[in-house]
Protein backbone atom coordinates (compact mmCIF):
# COMPACT_ATOMS: atom_id res chain seq x y z
CA UNK A 1 0.00 0.00 0.00
CA UNK A 2 2.51 2.54 0.55
CA UNK A 3 4.09 2.29 -2.61
CA UNK A 4 0.66 3.04 -4.03
CA UNK A 5 0.42 5.76 -1.65
CA UNK A 6 3.80 7.25 -2.70
CA UNK A 7 3.10 6.78 -6.17
CA UNK A 8 -0.37 8.80 -5.85
CA UNK A 9 1.06 11.48 -4.22
CA UNK A 10 3.81 11.58 -7.03
CA UNK A 11 1.48 11.69 -9.57
CA UNK A 12 -0.92 14.36 -7.67
CA UNK A 13 1.42 16.47 -5.42
CA UNK A 14 -1.58 19.37 -5.02
CA UNK A 15 -4.10 16.50 -4.02
CA UNK A 16 -3.10 17.37 0.08
CA UNK A 17 -2.59 20.57 0.40
CA UNK A 18 -3.14 20.14 4.23
CA UNK A 19 -2.07 17.48 6.36
CA UNK A 20 -5.15 15.49 5.89
CA UNK A 21 -8.29 15.95 3.55
CA UNK A 22 -11.40 16.40 4.31
CA UNK A 23 -14.13 14.19 2.96
CA UNK A 24 -17.93 14.42 1.93
CA UNK A 25 -19.32 11.40 1.86
CA UNK A 26 -23.46 11.71 -0.18
CA UNK A 27 -25.32 8.65 0.02
CA UNK A 28 -28.29 8.16 -2.16
CA UNK A 29 -31.10 6.01 -1.04
CA UNK A 30 -32.45 4.19 -4.29
CA UNK A 31 -30.78 5.60 -6.82
CA UNK A 32 -29.94 4.01 -9.69
CA UNK A 33 -27.62 5.29 -12.34
CA UNK A 34 -30.80 7.06 -14.06
CA UNK A 35 -28.72 10.31 -14.74
CA UNK A 36 -27.25 12.75 -17.50
CA UNK A 37 -23.61 11.86 -16.63
CA UNK A 38 -24.45 8.42 -17.08
CA UNK A 39 -26.67 8.79 -20.63
CA UNK A 40 -29.85 9.24 -19.51
CA UNK A 41 -31.25 12.03 -22.11
CA UNK A 42 -34.90 12.78 -19.86
CA UNK A 43 -33.63 13.26 -16.75
CA UNK A 44 -32.26 16.51 -15.06
CA UNK A 45 -29.68 16.45 -12.58
CA UNK A 46 -27.38 19.00 -13.33
CA UNK A 47 -26.02 19.00 -10.00
CA UNK A 48 -25.14 15.41 -10.39
CA UNK A 49 -23.81 16.44 -13.86
CA UNK A 50 -21.29 18.64 -12.85
CA UNK A 51 -20.02 16.57 -9.78
CA UNK A 52 -18.99 14.36 -12.78
CA UNK A 53 -17.49 17.13 -14.52
CA UNK A 54 -14.98 17.31 -11.93
CA UNK A 55 -14.33 13.86 -10.83
CA UNK A 56 -13.99 10.22 -11.58
CA UNK A 57 -17.42 8.13 -12.83
CA UNK A 58 -17.48 4.35 -12.67
CA UNK A 59 -19.77 2.97 -14.89
CA UNK A 60 -19.49 -0.46 -13.63
CA UNK A 61 -19.82 -0.15 -9.68
CA UNK A 62 -21.82 -2.20 -8.26
CA UNK A 63 -23.76 -3.02 -4.30
CA UNK A 64 -23.02 -5.73 -2.18
CA UNK A 65 -26.67 -6.57 -2.02
CA UNK A 66 -29.60 -4.68 -3.57
CA UNK A 67 -31.18 -3.51 -0.05
CA UNK A 68 -30.65 -0.44 2.32
CA UNK A 69 -28.98 -2.13 4.96
CA UNK A 70 -26.62 -4.47 4.02
CA UNK A 71 -25.73 -2.47 1.42
CA UNK A 72 -24.91 0.49 3.76
CA UNK A 73 -23.21 -2.24 5.71
CA UNK A 74 -20.69 -3.15 3.10
CA UNK A 75 -20.32 0.87 2.69
CA UNK A 76 -19.60 1.89 6.55
CA UNK A 77 -18.11 -1.60 7.53
CA UNK A 78 -16.06 -2.89 3.96
CA UNK A 79 -17.45 -6.10 5.23
CA UNK A 80 -20.06 -8.18 2.60
CA UNK A 81 -23.66 -9.59 3.46
CA UNK A 82 -22.10 -12.72 3.14
CA UNK A 83 -19.22 -12.36 5.37
CA UNK A 84 -21.58 -10.61 8.02
CA UNK A 85 -24.24 -13.26 7.68
CA UNK A 86 -26.91 -10.45 7.37
CA UNK A 87 -28.89 -10.01 4.78
CA UNK A 88 -31.91 -8.34 6.51
CA UNK A 89 -33.22 -5.14 7.27
CA UNK A 90 -33.92 -5.78 11.32
CA UNK A 91 -29.64 -7.19 11.95
CA UNK A 92 -27.23 -4.43 13.30
CA UNK A 93 -24.10 -5.11 12.04
CA UNK A 94 -22.30 -5.28 15.32
CA UNK A 95 -24.78 -8.55 16.30
CA UNK A 96 -21.67 -10.00 13.66
CA UNK A 97 -18.91 -7.81 14.31
CA UNK A 98 -19.00 -6.11 17.81
CA UNK A 99 -15.97 -4.92 17.40
CA UNK A 100 -15.78 -3.46 14.14
CA UNK A 101 -14.21 0.15 13.52
CA UNK A 102 -17.08 1.82 11.06
CA UNK A 103 -15.72 3.95 8.06
CA UNK A 104 -16.79 7.22 9.80
CA UNK A 105 -15.27 5.65 13.04
CA UNK A 106 -11.88 4.93 11.51
CA UNK A 107 -11.66 8.53 10.54
CA UNK A 108 -12.43 9.95 14.50
CA UNK A 109 -9.58 7.46 15.33
CA UNK A 110 -7.62 9.34 13.32
CA UNK A 111 -8.17 12.67 13.91
CA UNK A 112 -11.73 13.75 12.35
CA UNK A 113 -14.25 15.56 13.36
CA UNK A 114 -17.39 12.92 11.93
CA UNK A 115 -20.90 13.65 11.49
CA UNK A 116 -23.88 12.21 10.13
CA UNK A 117 -27.06 14.09 8.27
CA UNK A 118 -29.83 12.11 7.00
CA UNK A 119 -30.11 8.22 6.20
CA UNK A 120 -26.42 6.62 6.60
CA UNK A 121 -26.77 3.75 8.30
CA UNK A 122 -30.31 2.14 7.88
CA UNK A 123 -32.32 3.16 10.88
CA UNK A 124 -36.09 0.97 11.90
CA UNK A 125 -37.16 -2.08 11.35
CA UNK A 126 -35.94 -3.03 14.61
CA UNK A 127 -31.99 -1.80 13.66
CA UNK A 128 -30.97 1.27 15.25
CA UNK A 129 -27.89 4.01 14.34
CA UNK A 130 -24.59 3.85 15.39
CA UNK A 131 -23.78 5.72 17.97
CA UNK A 132 -19.66 4.88 18.30
CA UNK A 133 -19.29 6.12 14.49
CA UNK A 134 -20.21 9.91 14.99
CA UNK A 135 -18.48 12.21 17.11
CA UNK A 136 -21.85 14.43 17.46
CA UNK A 137 -25.60 13.03 17.68
CA UNK A 138 -26.77 11.97 14.29
CA UNK A 139 -29.23 14.23 12.64
CA UNK A 140 -32.54 12.88 11.68
CA UNK A 141 -34.83 15.55 10.02
CA UNK A 142 -38.05 15.53 12.06
CA UNK A 143 -40.61 15.73 9.18
CA UNK A 144 -43.46 13.26 7.91
CA UNK A 145 -43.69 11.81 4.22
CA UNK A 146 -46.71 13.77 2.72
CA UNK A 147 -47.33 17.39 2.32
CA UNK A 148 -50.86 16.75 1.16
CA UNK A 149 -53.10 15.23 4.00
CA UNK A 150 -54.85 13.34 1.68
CA UNK A 151 -51.66 11.21 0.59
CA UNK A 152 -51.33 10.41 4.77
CA UNK A 153 -52.71 6.58 5.52
CA UNK A 154 -55.69 5.94 7.38
CA UNK A 155 -54.18 7.36 10.63
CA UNK A 156 -54.38 11.27 11.42
CA UNK A 157 -51.74 13.46 10.25
CA UNK A 158 -50.66 13.59 14.39
CA UNK A 159 -50.13 9.85 14.64
CA UNK A 160 -48.37 9.04 11.38
CA UNK A 161 -45.91 11.60 12.73
CA UNK A 162 -45.80 9.32 16.19
CA UNK A 163 -46.02 6.16 14.37
CA UNK A 164 -42.96 6.68 11.67
CA UNK A 165 -40.32 5.97 14.87
CA UNK A 166 -41.94 2.76 16.20
CA UNK A 167 -39.75 -0.40 15.73
CA UNK A 168 -42.27 -2.11 13.34
CA UNK A 169 -43.64 1.01 11.36
CA UNK A 170 -43.39 -0.38 8.00
CA UNK A 171 -46.36 -2.74 9.39
CA UNK A 172 -48.74 -0.21 9.61
CA UNK A 173 -51.00 1.13 6.20
CA UNK A 174 -49.11 3.54 4.08
CA UNK A 175 -50.25 6.05 2.06
CA UNK A 176 -49.69 7.63 -1.73
CA UNK A 177 -46.78 5.87 -3.37
CA UNK A 178 -46.49 9.50 -5.02
CA UNK A 179 -46.97 13.21 -4.22
CA UNK A 180 -46.97 16.22 -6.04
CA UNK A 181 -46.94 19.27 -4.09
CA UNK A 182 -46.59 23.19 -4.36
CA UNK A 183 -44.39 23.56 -1.62
CA UNK A 184 -40.65 24.81 -0.57
CA UNK A 185 -38.14 22.15 -0.50
CA UNK A 186 -37.67 21.94 2.99
CA UNK A 187 -40.91 20.66 3.09
CA UNK A 188 -39.27 17.22 2.64
CA UNK A 189 -36.86 15.84 4.74
CA UNK A 190 -33.97 16.02 1.76
CA UNK A 191 -34.61 19.65 2.24
CA UNK A 192 -33.82 19.77 5.65
CA UNK A 193 -31.07 17.43 5.39
CA UNK A 194 -28.82 20.21 2.80
CA UNK A 195 -29.88 23.11 4.98
CA UNK A 196 -28.13 21.00 7.79
CA UNK A 197 -25.26 20.01 5.86
CA UNK A 198 -24.80 23.97 4.60
CA UNK A 199 -24.49 24.74 8.12
CA UNK A 200 -22.07 22.08 9.23
CA UNK A 201 -19.88 22.92 6.31
CA UNK A 202 -19.68 27.00 7.13
CA UNK A 203 -19.19 25.35 11.49
CA UNK A 204 -16.42 23.56 9.75
CA UNK A 205 -14.80 26.53 8.08
CA UNK A 206 -14.33 28.40 11.41
CA UNK A 207 -12.27 25.24 12.84
CA UNK A 208 -9.49 25.07 9.82
CA UNK A 209 -7.26 22.99 11.92
CA UNK A 210 -9.63 19.85 12.58
CA UNK A 211 -10.34 18.04 9.53
CA UNK A 212 -14.10 16.79 8.98
CA UNK A 213 -15.75 13.67 7.66
CA UNK A 214 -19.46 14.87 6.85
CA UNK A 215 -21.79 11.77 5.81
CA UNK A 216 -25.27 13.31 4.11
CA UNK A 217 -27.67 10.46 3.39
CA UNK A 218 -29.94 11.95 1.07
CA UNK A 219 -33.59 10.33 1.20
CA UNK A 220 -35.06 10.23 -2.39
CA UNK A 221 -35.75 9.03 -4.68
CA UNK A 222 -36.87 6.25 -2.33
CA UNK A 223 -40.79 5.51 -1.98
CA UNK A 224 -42.89 7.14 -1.78
CA UNK A 225 -41.95 9.59 -4.95
CA UNK A 226 -42.71 12.58 -2.95
CA UNK A 227 -41.04 15.98 -4.47
CA UNK A 228 -42.09 19.28 -4.73
CA UNK A 229 -44.52 20.66 -8.03
CA UNK A 230 -41.77 22.54 -9.79
CA UNK A 231 -40.02 19.33 -9.45
CA UNK A 232 -42.34 16.84 -11.04
CA UNK A 233 -43.25 20.17 -13.73
CA UNK A 234 -39.15 19.49 -15.00
CA UNK A 235 -41.21 16.54 -17.16
CA UNK A 236 -43.72 15.94 -19.58
CA UNK A 237 -45.39 12.91 -18.55
CA UNK A 238 -45.55 12.16 -22.28
CA UNK A 239 -42.43 11.48 -22.93
CA UNK A 240 -42.20 8.39 -20.24
CA UNK A 241 -42.43 5.22 -21.37
CA UNK A 242 -42.84 1.48 -20.08
CA UNK A 243 -39.66 -0.49 -20.23
CA UNK A 244 -40.32 -3.30 -23.59
CA UNK A 245 -39.47 -5.70 -21.69
CA UNK A 246 -42.34 -7.08 -19.57
CA UNK A 247 -41.71 -10.75 -18.56
CA UNK A 248 -38.31 -12.67 -16.35
CA UNK A 249 -35.49 -13.63 -18.48
CA UNK A 250 -36.13 -17.19 -19.98
CA UNK A 251 -35.06 -19.81 -18.17
CA UNK A 252 -34.56 -18.21 -15.05
CA UNK A 253 -35.94 -19.95 -12.02
CA UNK A 254 -39.15 -18.91 -10.80
CA UNK A 255 -37.84 -17.60 -7.91
CA UNK A 256 -35.23 -15.21 -8.81
CA UNK A 257 -37.56 -11.73 -9.47
CA UNK A 258 -38.61 -10.06 -7.26
CA UNK A 259 -42.43 -9.52 -6.43
CA UNK A 260 -41.52 -6.17 -5.18
CA UNK A 261 -44.10 -6.65 -2.32
CA UNK A 262 -42.24 -2.50 -0.53
CA UNK A 263 -44.31 -0.84 -3.54
CA UNK A 264 -47.36 -3.32 -3.14
CA UNK A 265 -47.88 -1.84 0.91
CA UNK A 266 -48.49 1.41 -0.86
CA UNK A 267 -51.88 2.52 -1.79
CA UNK A 268 -53.95 1.67 -4.98
CA UNK A 269 -51.39 -0.49 -5.66
CA UNK A 270 -52.65 -3.87 -6.32
CA UNK A 271 -51.97 -6.97 -3.95
CA UNK A 272 -50.76 -8.93 -6.96
CA UNK A 273 -50.30 -8.71 -10.63
CA UNK A 274 -48.95 -5.82 -13.25
CA UNK A 275 -49.88 -2.26 -12.55
CA UNK A 276 -52.02 -0.78 -14.74
CA UNK A 277 -50.30 1.44 -17.42
CA UNK A 278 -50.98 4.82 -16.69
CA UNK A 279 -50.19 4.13 -12.80
CA UNK A 280 -46.69 2.91 -14.23
CA UNK A 281 -46.32 6.07 -16.05
CA UNK A 282 -47.05 8.09 -13.45
CA UNK A 283 -44.36 6.18 -10.77
CA UNK A 284 -41.56 6.82 -13.72
CA UNK A 285 -42.36 10.31 -13.46
CA UNK A 286 -42.46 10.18 -9.77
CA UNK A 287 -39.08 8.47 -9.71
CA UNK A 288 -37.59 10.96 -12.10
CA UNK A 289 -39.36 14.42 -9.67
CA UNK A 290 -38.11 12.75 -6.70
CA UNK A 291 -34.09 12.17 -8.26
CA UNK A 292 -34.61 16.07 -9.59
CA UNK A 293 -35.12 17.32 -6.36
CA UNK A 294 -32.72 15.15 -4.88
CA UNK A 295 -30.47 16.72 -6.66
CA UNK A 296 -31.01 19.99 -6.62
CA UNK A 297 -30.21 19.83 -2.71
CA UNK A 298 -26.60 18.15 -3.49
CA UNK A 299 -26.25 21.60 -5.24
CA UNK A 300 -26.95 23.51 -2.66
CA UNK A 301 -24.34 21.30 -0.69
CA UNK A 302 -21.77 21.67 -3.33
CA UNK A 303 -22.35 25.55 -3.96
CA UNK A 304 -21.56 25.52 0.05
CA UNK A 305 -18.51 23.74 -0.24
CA UNK A 306 -17.52 25.62 -2.98
CA UNK A 307 -18.13 28.81 -0.98
CA UNK A 308 -16.87 28.02 2.16
CA UNK A 309 -13.01 27.60 0.47
CA UNK A 310 -12.82 23.84 2.19
CA UNK A 311 -13.18 22.17 -1.37
CA UNK A 312 -9.74 22.74 -2.39
CA UNK A 313 -9.05 20.06 0.31
CA UNK A 314 -11.70 18.32 0.41
CA UNK A 315 -12.39 14.51 -1.39
CA UNK A 316 -16.48 13.99 -2.35
CA UNK A 317 -17.74 10.46 -2.98
CA UNK A 318 -20.68 10.64 -4.29
CA UNK A 319 -22.52 6.71 -3.67
CA UNK A 320 -26.18 5.62 -4.44
CA UNK A 321 -26.94 2.70 -1.88
CA UNK A 322 -28.06 0.26 -4.74
CA UNK A 323 -30.75 0.06 -7.90
CA UNK A 324 -34.14 0.10 -8.82
CA UNK A 325 -36.32 -1.97 -10.97
CA UNK A 326 -38.29 0.62 -12.75
CA UNK A 327 -40.79 -1.44 -14.62
CA UNK A 328 -38.48 -3.77 -16.67
CA UNK A 329 -39.03 -7.09 -16.26
CA UNK A 330 -42.00 -6.59 -15.34
CA UNK A 331 -40.20 -5.37 -11.56
CA UNK A 332 -40.40 -2.88 -9.45
CA UNK A 333 -38.00 -1.92 -6.39
CA UNK A 334 -34.90 -3.42 -5.42
CA UNK A 335 -34.60 -7.04 -4.30
CA UNK A 336 -32.74 -9.13 -7.41
CA UNK A 337 -29.53 -10.45 -8.53
CA UNK A 338 -30.13 -8.46 -11.52
CA UNK A 339 -28.50 -5.77 -13.42
CA UNK A 340 -30.63 -2.95 -12.36
CA UNK A 341 -31.17 -3.46 -9.11
CA UNK A 342 -26.96 -4.35 -8.58
CA UNK A 343 -25.97 -1.47 -10.50
CA UNK A 344 -25.17 2.00 -8.79
CA UNK A 345 -24.01 5.21 -9.48
CA UNK A 346 -20.44 6.41 -8.21
CA UNK A 347 -18.53 9.56 -8.57
CA UNK A 348 -15.18 10.20 -6.74
CA UNK A 349 -13.72 14.14 -7.25
CA UNK A 350 -10.71 15.48 -5.00
CA UNK A 351 -8.53 18.60 -5.72
CA UNK A 352 -5.77 17.09 -8.14
CA UNK A 353 -7.77 14.37 -9.60
CA UNK A 354 -8.38 15.10 -13.74
CA UNK A 355 -11.96 14.26 -14.85
CA UNK A 356 -12.40 10.78 -16.34
CA UNK A 357 -14.96 7.76 -16.44
CA UNK A 358 -13.91 4.19 -15.62
CA UNK A 359 -14.87 0.63 -16.61
CA UNK A 360 -13.26 -0.49 -13.88
CA UNK A 361 -15.23 -3.03 -11.81
CA UNK A 362 -15.76 -1.92 -8.02
CA UNK A 363 -18.22 -3.02 -5.16
CA UNK A 364 -19.35 -1.13 -2.22
CA UNK A 365 -17.01 -2.30 0.10
CA UNK A 366 -14.39 -0.97 -2.03
CA UNK A 367 -15.10 2.50 -0.91
CA UNK A 368 -13.91 2.22 2.92
CA UNK A 369 -10.26 1.39 2.05
CA UNK A 370 -10.25 3.46 -1.39
CA UNK A 371 -10.96 6.74 1.15
CA UNK A 372 -8.13 5.00 4.15
CA UNK A 373 -5.73 5.20 1.13
CA UNK A 374 -6.34 8.74 -0.49
CA UNK A 375 -6.28 10.57 3.25
CA UNK A 376 -2.96 8.39 4.01
CA UNK A 377 -4.79 6.61 6.52
CA UNK A 378 -4.19 3.44 8.11
CA UNK A 379 -5.50 0.27 6.33
CA UNK A 380 -9.10 -0.77 7.80
CA UNK A 381 -9.05 -3.10 10.52
CA UNK A 382 -11.56 -5.51 8.80
CA UNK A 383 -13.12 -5.87 5.40
CA UNK A 384 -13.56 -7.49 2.36
CA UNK A 385 -13.16 -4.26 -0.24
CA UNK A 386 -9.99 -3.53 -2.38
CA UNK A 387 -8.83 -0.08 -2.34
CA UNK A 388 -9.12 1.50 -5.71
CA UNK A 389 -7.43 5.04 -5.53
CA UNK A 390 -5.11 4.00 -8.41
CA UNK A 391 -7.79 4.02 -10.64
CA UNK A 392 -8.41 7.21 -9.78
CA UNK A 393 -5.00 8.68 -11.57
CA UNK A 394 -5.23 6.25 -14.24
CA UNK A 395 -8.84 5.61 -15.54
CA UNK A 396 -7.65 2.62 -17.24
CA UNK A 397 -6.62 0.76 -14.54
CA UNK A 398 -8.22 -2.64 -12.91
CA UNK A 399 -8.44 -3.29 -9.45
CA UNK A 400 -10.88 -6.38 -9.82
CA UNK A 401 -11.45 -9.17 -12.41
CA UNK A 402 -15.00 -9.25 -11.17
CA UNK A 403 -17.46 -7.58 -8.43
CA UNK A 404 -19.53 -10.20 -6.58
CA UNK A 405 -22.92 -9.52 -5.03
CA UNK A 406 -25.85 -11.46 -3.42
CA UNK A 407 -29.28 -11.89 -2.48
CA UNK A 408 -31.50 -14.27 -0.52
CA UNK A 409 -34.65 -15.89 -1.65
CA UNK A 410 -36.67 -18.83 0.26
CA UNK A 411 -33.73 -20.05 1.85
CA UNK A 412 -31.22 -20.32 -0.81
CA UNK A 413 -28.14 -17.31 -1.33
CA UNK A 414 -27.76 -16.30 -4.60
CA UNK A 415 -24.49 -15.18 -5.35
CA UNK A 416 -23.04 -13.47 -8.24
CA UNK A 417 -20.62 -13.24 -9.69
CA UNK A 418 -20.17 -9.92 -12.23
CA UNK A 419 -17.44 -9.48 -14.64
CA UNK A 420 -16.95 -6.89 -17.82
CA UNK A 421 -19.55 -9.41 -19.86
CA UNK A 422 -21.17 -12.13 -17.71
CA UNK A 423 -23.07 -12.46 -14.55
CA UNK A 424 -23.45 -15.66 -13.05
CA UNK A 425 -25.93 -16.20 -10.07
CA UNK A 426 -25.51 -19.48 -8.10
CA UNK A 427 -28.45 -20.14 -5.94
CA UNK A 428 -28.09 -22.62 -2.93
CA UNK A 429 -28.18 -23.19 0.60
CA UNK A 430 -25.56 -21.94 3.04
CA UNK A 431 -22.66 -25.06 3.27
CA UNK A 432 -24.81 -27.10 0.61
CA UNK A 433 -22.45 -29.12 -1.87
CA UNK A 434 -22.10 -26.97 -5.09
CA UNK A 435 -23.77 -29.70 -7.39
CA UNK A 436 -26.95 -28.96 -5.47
CA UNK A 437 -26.83 -25.27 -7.31
CA UNK A 438 -29.31 -23.47 -9.89
CA UNK A 439 -27.74 -21.12 -11.74
CA UNK A 440 -28.06 -18.48 -14.11
CA UNK A 441 -25.99 -16.49 -16.47
CA UNK A 442 -26.31 -13.46 -18.92
CA UNK A 443 -24.15 -12.28 -21.25
CA UNK A 444 -24.29 -7.97 -21.31
CA UNK A 445 -22.56 -8.09 -24.70
CA UNK A 446 -25.21 -9.84 -26.58
CA UNK A 447 -28.27 -9.57 -24.09
CA UNK A 448 -27.76 -6.64 -22.54
CA UNK A 449 -31.26 -6.59 -21.73
CA UNK A 450 -31.25 -9.74 -19.50
CA UNK A 451 -33.96 -11.76 -21.68
CA UNK A 452 -32.51 -15.32 -21.45
CA UNK A 453 -30.96 -17.36 -19.17
CA UNK A 454 -28.09 -18.69 -20.84
CA UNK A 455 -26.60 -21.01 -18.33
CA UNK A 456 -27.42 -24.43 -20.07
CA UNK A 457 -26.55 -23.06 -23.28
CA UNK A 458 -22.63 -22.02 -21.96
CA UNK A 459 -21.44 -24.38 -19.99
CA UNK A 460 -17.50 -23.31 -20.24
CA UNK A 461 -18.17 -19.93 -19.63
CA UNK A 462 -20.18 -21.01 -16.61
CA UNK A 463 -17.15 -23.08 -15.87
CA UNK A 464 -14.92 -20.12 -15.20
CA UNK A 465 -17.17 -18.12 -13.70
CA UNK A 466 -17.76 -20.69 -10.84
CA UNK A 467 -14.39 -20.54 -10.15
CA UNK A 468 -13.98 -17.18 -9.23
CA UNK A 469 -17.13 -18.14 -6.73
CA UNK A 470 -14.77 -21.08 -5.43
CA UNK A 471 -12.19 -18.08 -4.54
CA UNK A 472 -14.75 -16.80 -2.00
CA UNK A 473 -15.40 -17.91 1.14
CA UNK A 474 -19.00 -20.03 1.47
CA UNK A 475 -21.81 -17.12 2.15
CA UNK A 476 -22.57 -17.38 5.78
CA UNK A 477 -26.33 -17.80 6.99
CA UNK A 478 -28.73 -15.42 8.34
CA UNK A 479 -27.61 -14.46 12.21
CA UNK A 480 -30.17 -15.61 13.83
CA UNK A 481 -31.58 -17.94 11.50
CA UNK A 482 -33.42 -21.35 13.21
CA UNK A 483 -32.09 -24.97 10.61
CA UNK A 484 -34.91 -26.77 9.49
CA UNK A 485 -34.26 -30.35 10.89
CA UNK A 486 -31.67 -32.29 9.10
CA UNK A 487 -31.54 -28.94 7.14
CA UNK A 488 -27.67 -29.64 6.64
CA UNK A 489 -28.04 -33.54 5.71
CA UNK A 490 -31.03 -32.74 2.77
CA UNK A 491 -30.48 -29.38 1.32
CA UNK A 492 -33.18 -28.17 -0.37
CA UNK A 493 -32.83 -28.29 -4.54
CA UNK A 494 -35.05 -28.14 -7.35
CA UNK A 495 -33.44 -31.28 -8.90
CA UNK A 496 -35.99 -31.90 -12.00
CA UNK A 497 -35.42 -28.39 -12.93
CA UNK A 498 -31.66 -29.41 -12.68
CA UNK A 499 -32.54 -32.33 -14.69
CA UNK A 500 -34.81 -30.06 -17.74
CA UNK A 501 -31.84 -27.66 -17.82
CA UNK A 502 -29.49 -30.54 -18.40
CA UNK A 503 -31.81 -32.42 -20.78
CA UNK A 504 -30.92 -30.72 -23.73
CA UNK A 505 -31.93 -32.95 -26.23
CA UNK A 506 -35.70 -33.23 -24.42
CA UNK A 507 -35.91 -37.55 -24.69
CA UNK A 508 -36.41 -37.65 -20.67
CA UNK A 509 -32.93 -39.28 -20.51
CA UNK A 510 -29.27 -37.72 -19.48
CA UNK A 511 -26.07 -39.68 -21.46
CA UNK A 512 -22.97 -38.83 -19.98
CA UNK A 513 -22.14 -35.58 -21.37
CA UNK A 514 -25.58 -34.38 -20.58
CA UNK A 515 -25.35 -35.08 -17.09
CA UNK A 516 -21.58 -33.09 -16.72
CA UNK A 517 -23.45 -29.94 -17.93
CA UNK A 518 -22.61 -27.29 -15.30
CA UNK A 519 -20.87 -29.71 -12.87
CA UNK A 520 -18.44 -27.65 -10.79
CA UNK A 521 -16.23 -30.71 -10.06
CA UNK A 522 -15.84 -31.71 -13.60
CA UNK A 523 -13.13 -34.34 -12.53
CA UNK A 524 -14.90 -36.17 -10.02
CA UNK A 525 -18.18 -35.76 -11.72
CA UNK A 526 -18.08 -38.93 -14.30
CA UNK A 527 -17.66 -41.14 -11.03
CA UNK A 528 -21.60 -40.47 -9.91
CA UNK A 529 -22.44 -41.20 -13.02
CA UNK A 530 -22.56 -44.90 -13.13
CA UNK A 531 -23.82 -44.81 -9.39
CA UNK A 532 -26.63 -42.37 -10.39
CA UNK A 533 -27.77 -44.52 -13.18
CA UNK A 534 -29.29 -47.82 -10.82
CA UNK A 535 -30.49 -49.78 -14.15
CA UNK A 536 -27.38 -50.07 -15.75
CA UNK A 537 -28.46 -48.44 -19.07
CA UNK A 538 -25.84 -46.20 -20.12
CA UNK A 539 -28.86 -42.93 -19.31
CA UNK A 540 -30.14 -41.44 -16.35
CA UNK A 541 -33.70 -41.10 -16.52
CA UNK A 542 -35.66 -38.27 -14.76
CA UNK A 543 -35.85 -40.51 -11.58
CA UNK A 544 -32.35 -41.67 -11.34
CA UNK A 545 -31.33 -38.20 -11.30
CA UNK A 546 -33.75 -36.97 -9.14
CA UNK A 547 -32.58 -40.04 -7.04
CA UNK A 548 -29.23 -39.78 -6.94
CA UNK A 549 -28.47 -43.08 -6.59
CA UNK A 550 -30.58 -43.64 -3.65
CA UNK A 551 -33.93 -45.73 -3.46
Amino acid sequence: MLSRVLFFLLLCPSLFAAAKPNVLLICVDDLKPLLGCYGDFLVKSPNIDRLADRGVLFEKAYCNQAVCSPSRNALLTGLRSQTLGIYDLATNFRKAVPDAVTLPQHFMNNGYRAEGLGKIFHVGHGNVNDVASWSVPHFTPKTISYALKENNPPESTREQALFENKKEAWKLPRGAPAESADVPDNRYGDGLIAEEAIKRLAAAKLKPEEPFFLAVGFLKPHLPFVAPKKYWDLYDPALFKLPALQTAPAGAPEFAPTTWGELRQYRDIPEQGPLAQEQAIHLIHGYYAATSYMDAQLGKVLDALDASGLAGNTIIVFWGDHGWHLGDHGMWCKHTNYEQAARIPVIVAAPGIKPARTQALIESCDIYPTLAELAQLPTPPQGDGRSFAEVLTNPTAFVRDHAIHVYPRGGLIGRAVRTQRHRLVEWKQPGAAPDTAILELYDYETDPGETKNLAVEQPAVVTVLRQFLAGHPEARPQIGSKPKPEADKKPVQDRGRMFDQRDKDKNGQLNLEEFLLNQPDPDEAPKRFPKFDTDGNGMLSRDEFIKGGRK
